[in-house]
């Protein structure tokens, strides 16, 4: 099984893959999808798109994971923000993939077991869980790689959270 975590933004979109095997979970990818604030907002969300596009193509996954947006302080950052999430369901919706939503909140408590973790225990969590050599750089990376682990076990214990 093969997860495809994204954590949404304009500026920069994280996403990580994780493959469920016999032994664990492995890890595939991660990286950013990065996009200028030169351009305008519909040339970043057609980037952001074609991009995620790219990513089903290439990585073929079994679920897609996405951050579900629910509190922000500034609307002028949440609005983009939730275009940027709408783009990418909708390129998972178009390849027919399940999606799953999960708070920043659920997936503290799922990796870390503390729904208010700080971001350096989730990362070294991260680092551990998929026995990398050293944390993701981009924290974007990182929690995109949380939201597809933490897709993994809420799939492996058929406690299976609301899709989007």
């Amino acid at each position: 099984m093969i997860i495809l975590g994204i954590d949404p933004g304009t500026a920069r979109t994280g996403y990580g893959v994780v493959r469920k095997s016999q032994r664990g979970i492995d890890f595939v990818a991660c990286g950013c999808i990065k996009t200028s604030p030169d351009d305008s907002p519909e040339n970043r969300l057609n980037q952001i798109f074609n991009q995620v596009n790219g990513l089903i193509k290439d990585f073929s996954p079994d679920a897609l994971s996405v951050e579900r947006l629910f509190f922000f302080k500034n609307a002028k950052t949440a609005i983009p923000v939730s275009q940027a999430r709408g783009v990418i369901l909708l390129a998972g919706e178009r390849k027919k993939i399940p999606i799953y939503e999960f708070t920043p909140l659920e997936v503290k408590m799922n990796i870390v077991g503390y729904g208010r973790a700080q971001k350096m225990q989730m990362q070294k969590m991260i680092k551990k869980l998929l026995d990398l050599d050293e944390v993701p750089k981009s924290d974007d990376a990182a929690d995109a790689l949380g939201l597809a682990i933490c897709c993994v076990y809420l799939l492996e214990s058929k406690r299976f959270p609301k899709k989007a």
